[in-house]
């Protein structure tokens, strides 16, 4: 079932980022992903690069297509103009993906304005015009497209507020649903209880959220996510938990299911950010029961 059948039908999905192959080699990739073959509702593939080599995101979107997998392209706005946009969706169109997660290129901790504020910010205009017009056939500029191309779109949204949401926040939020937006993927969530505040606030406006989690690795890993990503994330009883357990992965899959457990009441889903842990993505979910 596809992601947007299953968000539909109101499933508790389960999404997980993949990291795309810098070479050619897709063996590994394909290993790690057939071992949860009927347990994704959707693959998400970011854009990467790392010392200046760009994996290519479209192919790898491709190749889970070609092998019975629902992709979903991860791309970001804010440093692209509507030609490049229309660009990486063309040719993902041609590939036939039809999922998009959209949001900024980076982290934002933060700032004055809605753009850094906003821990996702998505530029809806100018994302949607692109999408609009390729609904219908053409480009940005008018001329027609060799076919028409519908996207399911999904956005990011910050989830840290509790129940003090900004009106800017929301009202970007309401602004992108008017736009399109088929769904929200929120900032990572280890606090059950702020996320439970965040979500009474954000329910009225009907759009299924998920819930990102980020597979913790050890304690280093917690104080990495929050000195880059964001301040205070990360709680400092789980950090404890990490570093003083003999077992460091029987800690991160305890602390993933106490956090699964929660979420199962409070919003639609999960999206799983392994960093590194493709290949034990199985354990985890089978001890949260997804």
């Amino acid at each position: 079932m596809e992601l947007k059948d299953s968000l539909d039908k109101k499933r508790f999905v389960v999404t997980s980022e993949i990291q795309p192959p810098l070479d050619i080699d897709t063996q590994e990739l394909l290993k790690n992903i057939e071992k949860i073959r009927g347990r994704l509702d959707g693959v998400t593939v970011p854009e990467y690069e790392i010392e200046g080599v760009v994996a290519d995101s479209i192919k790898t979107c491709s190749l889970l297509k070609d092998n019975k997998f629902d992709p979903i392209l991860q791309t970001s706005c804010r440093e692209k103009n509507r030609l490049d946009i229309q660009t990486d969706l063309v040719k993902a169109s041609e590939k036939g993906v039809t999922n998009l997660l959209a949001f900024t290129a980076d982290y934002r901790i933060t700032g004055d304005s809605l753009q850094e504020i906003m821990f996702f910010h998505v530029d809806a205009g100018k994302l949607f015009s692109v999408v609009d017009n390729m609904r219908e056939g053409q480009d940005v500029s008018g001329k027609p497209l060799v076919k028409e191309a519908e996207f399911f779109v999904g956005s990011g949204i910050e989830a840290g507020w509790g129940k003090k949401v900004p009106d800017m926040e929301l009202q970007e939020m309401e602004e992108m649903i008017k736009r399109g937006t088929g769904y929200f993927i929120t900032t990572p969530v280890f606090d059950l209880d702020k996320f439970k505040e965040f979500m009474k606030q954000v329910e009225p406006f009907g759009i299924p959220v998920i819930a990102e989690i980020i597979l913790l690795k050890s304690a280093s890993t917690a104080h990495f996510v929050n000195k880059y990503v964001k301040s205070g994330l990360v709680p400092g009883h789980i950090i404890q938990k990490l570093a003083t357990a003999p077992q460091k992965e029987k800690a991160s899959v305890e602390i993933f299911t106490d956090i699964i457990k929660g979420l199962k009441d409070l919003c639609q889903g999960v999206h799983l950010v392994p960093l590194g842990w493709e290949d034990r993505l199985s354990k985890f979910l089978d001890a949260a029961k997804l």
